[in-house]
């Protein structure tokens, strides 16, 4: 599929999400196949614009990847301003947060809370367009509840405003991350516009993404907690839509990209802070790869300094017990 004048290299994108898609995360699922990543969402209040924790969330130094960067807010000249800002900080691509359920987001009516505000998501929409000269997408959810099923409207609404690619998350705003995600709405609006669709939500698996891709015709699907501690799963997915054979890293290249994973954490945020943002990493690799001894566990979240707890990682690998099929 093709973002304005950018061509993907396949149909597998990865999600943005808060807290984890840095750089290192980034760039390693980049590096497993994602034909796209996009940043952790930035604030676009003007006051934090330069903040050291949004420059982190931008930072795409070392990455051959397109540089995709997601903003939010809900006042469409800040929102404007802050797409030029980050066109000029060198990215390729803005994506507008309405699809975040949180409730921190949403009680300043940011995210999806937008979607009940049509007129509003209009206004962003054309302002962001208007200011940059590069493509701009936009995530949204199914509606805002599951009696308001809006996102028909809000896509026509996106066409007409120039947006060149729509993700659309299966579920409302109110059912959070609940219930399984449903596809009906994803298929009646790729029947109603003409501009890419990007299916996301509970895509977890080969067989899956065939089946949403197949129902939908959604253009591409995006994957977000499938691809925590399983970076791989986009070579999965990739070899298994081009029928191509697909074989599972082994535990030696598993340990491997873990090391490579924590190391770049560490590089990239210091000691003190690669240390606590590699824990839930390690622990997602770790809940795919088998259980580990408590005392293992507490040890490695209690661990102060990265040699210390990449040791400990690298221990785990004699103690995983396999989880029963």
């Amino acid at each position: 599929m093709r973002i304005g004048p950018y061509q993907l290299s396949n149909q597998v994108v990865l999600a943005p999400m808060a807290g984890i898609t840095d750089a290192p995360f980034r760039q390693l699922c980049s590096e497993f196949g994602a034909g796209l990543t996009v940043s952790e969402m930035v604030i676009s209040n003007r006051s934090l614009q330069h903040h050291p924790r949004t420059l982190k969330k931008l930072d795409y130094s070392g990455s051959t990847s397109l540089r995709s960067v997601q903003i939010l807010g809900t006042d469409p000249l800040e929102m404007a301003e802050a797409a030029k800002l980050n066109q000029d900080r060198g990215a390729q691509i803005i994506d507008i947060n309405m699809g975040c359920p949180a409730k921190k987001v949403c009680s300043v009516a940011a995210g999806s809370a937008l979607l009940k505000d049509e007129s509003l998501v209009a206004k962003i929409l054309d302002a962001v367009v208007n200011a940059v000269d590069i493509p701009v997408t936009l995530k949204i959810r199914t509606g805002w509840d599951l009696a308001n099923r809006n996102a028909p409207t809000i896509a026509k609404i996106a066409e007409n405003c120039g947006i060149q690619a729509l993700t659309i998350h299966g579920r409302s705003r109110a059912c959070k991350f609940t219930g399984n995600a449903e596809y009906d709405t994803i298929k009646r609006v790729k029947q109603s516009v003409r501009i890419p669709i990007i299916a996301n939500g509970d895509i977890d698996s080969p067989a899956k993404a065939r089946q949403v891709l197949a129902y939908t015709d959604a253009d591409a699907v995006m994957i977000g907690r499938a691809a925590q501690g399983q970076p791989w799963i986009f070579s999965q997915l990739n070899a298994n839509l081009e029928n191509a054979i697909f074989s599972p890293p082994c535990l030696t290249e598993i340990k491997a990209v873990i090391n490579q994973h924590l190391e770049n954490l560490y590089s990239f945020y210091g000691n003190d802070s690669g240390v606590k943002i590699a824990r839930k990493h390690i622990g997602w690799y770790f809940d795919h790869l088998g259980s580990l001894p408590v005392e293992q566990k507490t040890a490695i979240n209690q661990a102060q300094h990265a040699a210390r707890q990449l040791a400990l990682v690298n221990a785990s690998f004699n103690l995983i017990k396999p989880r029963a099929a």
